[in-house]
C-alpha cells in the first residue's frame, strides 16, 4: 500500500497542520482547555490575564509545521510541563538507554489514562531528543473538530471502532499494515495500548490478536513472524500512577457490568475523564521503557507473554498498591511498604462509597502487585 491509501487514518501532514493550527488560534474552547490545564484557577482569570496566554501561545503556534513541532512546542512546553507541575508530586522515567536514538519501534504500553499514557512517553522521547511515536487512537475520541485537530496534531492514527465485524477485520488489517510501513519504511515509531480500552481492573494483559493482525497484514509478502519482529521491534512500556484520578469511575463501570451485564457510556463521558485524568492529582508517576523483545518467538502468544512479563516487572509499585493488596488479601504482607497514616489516608479517599465499589477500586490497585509477584516467580 502507498501512503495515499492511509490518508483517512494518518496524522496531519503539510497544509493540514497549518490549517488545524489556524483553527486552534480562533478556538475559545482550545484556549480555555489549555488554560485550565496550565492554571488550576483559570476560571478566575480576568480577560487581561487570559489575553496574555494568547500572546505567549500564538508565536509558538505560528512556528508549528510538523507533528514534532506541535508535540514539543505546544503539548510539552505549554501543557505537559504544567500538568506535571500541578497534578504530580514527581514524574520519573527509565529505560531510554535500551533504545537506539535513531531507531523506530512499536511501543506496546499498558493503558490507564486515555491521553497521558502516550503523552508522557512522547514527552520523554522529545525531551531526550528521540523520535516521537505516532499514537493509535479510537475514533470514539474524535468527538468534534477541536478534539480531532488536537489528536491529529499530536500524531494520532485513527482506529475505526464503529464497523461491522467483516469491515472491522479488514480495517484492522489495513491499520496494522500502516503500523508496519510506518516503522519499517518511514522510520516512524508507533504507540499502541496492549489491549483495546483502558485496564480498568488494573490487569495489564496484552491481546495476542494485535500481534497476530500485524503478521496477517504482511501475509501476502510471505514474511515470517521473526522477520516481522526484526522489521518492527517491539518495546514494552509500563506507566504507573500512584493515584488514578478516574479510579472511582472505572470501578463504578466494572461494578455496573458485573451487576447488570453491560454499561452504557454517557455522551461526553470519555471527554470528562480525559480532563479529569489530566487535571486531578496523581501523586508520583513513573514511566518504564522496556528492552526490545527481539524476534525469537514461536508465535504471537509467546510475543504477548513477553510484553506482559516486562510490563509487570517494570511497573513501579506505590504504597497505594501495597495497601490495596493487603486490604484485598486480608494480610499484612507488605506492611513495611507503608505507614498506618498512609493506610488511613488512602482508605479515607473512598469512605463515601459502597462496600462493593470500594472493593472494586481496591482490586484495581492490588492487581499490579499480584501480576508483578507472578512475573518475578516465573523468572526464578
Amino acid at each position: 500500500m502507498s501512503q495515499e491509501d492511509f490518508t483517512d487514518i494518518a496524522p496531519y501532514e503539510g497544509q493540514q497542520i497549518r490549517d488545524a493550527v489556524e483553527r486552534l488560534k480562533t478556538s475559545k474552547s482550545f484556549l480555555d482547555s489549555l488554560g485550565e490545564m496550565m492554571h488550576p484557577k483559570w476560571r478566575f482569570f480576568t480577560p487581561v490575564m487570559r489575553t496574555k496566554l494568547k500572546y505567549d501561545l500564538f508565536p509558538a503556534l505560528d512556528s508549528v509545521f510538523t507533528v514534532r513541532d506541535f508535540q514539543s512546542k505546544i503539548t510539552s512546553d505549554f501543557a505537559l510541563d504544567r500538568i506535571i507541575e500541578n497534578s504530580m508530586d514527581s514524574f520519573t522515567w527509565d529505560g531510554l538507554q535500551n533504545l537506539d536514538q535513531n531507531g523506530s519501534y512499536m511501543y506496546f504500553s499498558n493503558h490507564r489514562d486515555i491521553v497521558l499514557d502516550c503523552a508522557l512517553l512522547n514527552y520523554t522521547l522529545c525531551r531526550q531528543n528521540y523520535e516521537y511515536a505516532e499514537i493509535a487512537v479510537g475514533d470514539n475520541l474524535l468527538l468534534n473538530q477541536l478534539s480531532t485537530d488536537l489528536f491529529k496534531l499530536n500524531g494520532a492514527v485513527t482506529v475505526k471502532r464503529t464497523l461491522s465485524m467483516r469491515d472491522k477485520f479488514q480495517e484492522s488489517r489495513r491499520l496494522s499494515a500502516y503500523f508496519v510501513q510506518a516503522i519499517a519504511e518511514r522510520n516512524r515509531s508507533m504507540w499502541v495500548a496492549q489491549k483495546s480500552g483502558r485496564a480498568k481492573d488494573g490487569l495489564d494483559i496484552t491481546s495476542p490478536s494485535i500481534i497476530k493482525m500485524l503478521h496477517m497484514s504482511q501475509k501476502d509478502t510471505g514474511i515470517t513472524l521473526k522477520n516481522l519482529l526484526d522489521k518492527c521491534p517491539i518495546v514494552p512500556v509500563a506507566v504507573s500512577y500512584e493515584y488514578d484520578p478516574c479510579d472511582i469511575n472505572k470501578g463504578r463501570e466494572l461494578l455496573t457490568k458485573s451487576l447488570k451485564g453491560a454499561y452504557k457510556k454517557k455522551k461526553y463521558e470519555d471527554l470528562i475523564q480525559i480532563l479529569k485524568g489530566l487535571k486531578r492529582y496523581k501523586g508520583r508517576v513513573h514511566l518504564q521503557i522496556g528492552k526490545p523483545i527481539g524476534s525469537d518467538f514461536a508465535d504471537h502468544l509467546e510475543v504477548a507473554a513477553e510484553i506482559d512479563r516486562q510490563v509487570h516487572i517494570g511497573y513501579r509499585l506505590w504504597p497505594s498498591n501495597y495497601i490495596a493488596y493487603d486490604i484485598v488479601e486480608k494480610t499484612k504482607r507488605f506492611a513495611d511498604k507503608y505507614t498506618k497514616s498512609m493506610k488511613k489516608s488512602f482508605k479515607a479517599r473512598y469512605k463515601s462509597l459502597t462496600d462493593d465499589l470500594i472493593l472494586m477500586v481496591m482490586h484495581s490497585y492490588a492487581n499490579p502487585v499480584k501480576m508483578q509477584l507472578k512475573a518475578l516467580e516465573s523468572v526464578e
